[in-house]
């Protein structure tokens, strides 16, 4: 439109009617080319593009293998047949989280479960226990860690063995040589199945108060095979049990009335309870009664005494179901471990 309207002031006198015509035009088409909405997208200036910047991911600091370490301890077993057996840690780490965690959980569980089971061997080999004389610790779950040879965890993985064998050196050979530590030291290591809601106090379980076995939140639950279990007794097989541990114990005729003053924390764990008229733990019940955990509750009528029972273990450390809901959420091994174990750091062995 510019180089029109100066072609115009120079044009020829015989050229104005044209000219006048052509500037007539444009003055009736000018509104229909600058319709609202065309007039509203060229009135808009083109925004800015936003920063790309994003806020530093806050990462735990890299804790690297300490390679070689395993392969250059060696420790005795005491298996279940007896006898003593000299193996690395290597060796002896693969077979304790084959035994003591399902292969098929996220790799991050299997490594905490590694360290773990590191950390408690070395607390036991430098004088946390004196357990076996002869060896360092044993194959007996109850006792210490269990521990499987490659040829039994395959035979009870089947098909899955040559993955899950895999998992498990991953897990052992990306852990080499790091432990929990406490001011310096390898910590008690426990650890149990599943919990609800939080983990116990090492105080509330066993007398004894450890800084680093504190309460936490546990995040596992209905997705936990047997996490609820009932438990059911006739009154006779309820009270021949219970005096097998306590002859002294006195029961009326009426069942509803054996049970009492029970006393539970937040999370429904059985701090305490009277039955037959003596005060016992909710760890001390479990025991008699063969319960998965003291979190229960309990009903005595004349025709049974039932328990309802949540989670498996002492309830003390690391939960194994609880690590792996966390690497489910994109947790680390450190981040697992120094959540369960307060105040307790990954590092190297000495």
């Amino acid at each position: 439109m510019v180089k029109q309207e100066r072609r115009a002031h120079t044009a020829g006198p015989g050229r104005a009617a044209l000219v006048g015509a052509l500037l007539l035009g444009l003055f009736f088409l000018l509104p229909l080319l600058l319709l609202p909405g065309e007039e509203r997208e060229e009135a808009e200036p083109t925004p800015e593009p936003l920063p790309t910047a994003t806020l530093p991911v806050l990462e735990p600091p890299a804790v690297e293998p300490n390679t070689g370490w395993d392969a250059a301890q060696t420790l005795r077993l005491l298996k279940t047949d007896g006898t003593v057996e000299e193996l690395t840690m290597g060796e002896y780490l693969w077979g304790v989280v084959a035994a003591e965690m399902p292969a098929s959980f996220q790799l991050e569980a299997l490594k905490a479960q590694t360290v773990a089971g590191r950390t408690y061997c070395l607390y036991q080999r430098s004088g946390g226990g004196d357990k076996h004389p002869g060896a360092d610790v044993c194959g007996d779950y109850t006792c210490c860690q269990a521990y499987l040879t490659r040829e039994q965890a395959a035979a009870g993985w089947g098909d899955n063995a040559p993955l899950y064998a895999d998992k498990v050196t991953q897990a052992v050979e990306g852990t080499d040589g790091l432990v929990c530590l406490y001011e310096g030291k390898p910590i008690d290591a426990v650890f149990f199945s599943s919990t609800a809601m939080s983990t116990n106090d090492a105080a509330a379980v066993w007398g004894t108060q450890v800084p680093y076995l504190t309460a936490v939140a546990s995040p596992e639950g209905e997705e936990v095979p047997g996490w609820r279990t009932e438990v059911v007794f006739s009154p006779e097989e309820f009270f021949a049990k219970f005096r097998l541990s306590d002859p002294k114990a006195e029961f009326g005729t009426d069942p509803a009335g054996w049970i009492g003053d029970m006393v539970t924390d937040d999370t429904g764990m059985v701090e305490s309870l009277t039955i037959g008229g003596r005060q016992l733990t909710g760890g001390q019940a479990r025991s008699v009664f063969g319960l998965r955990s003291a979190r229960f509750t309990v009903t005595a009528t004349k025709e049974e005494v039932r328990f309802l029972v949540t989670g498996y273990g002492h309830g003390v450390g690391m939960s194994q179901y609880g690590a792996n809901a966390l690497a489910g959420e994109g947790k680390s091994f450190v981040d697992i471990l120094e959540w369960y174990y307060t105040g307790a750091k990954v590092g190297r062995a000495a």
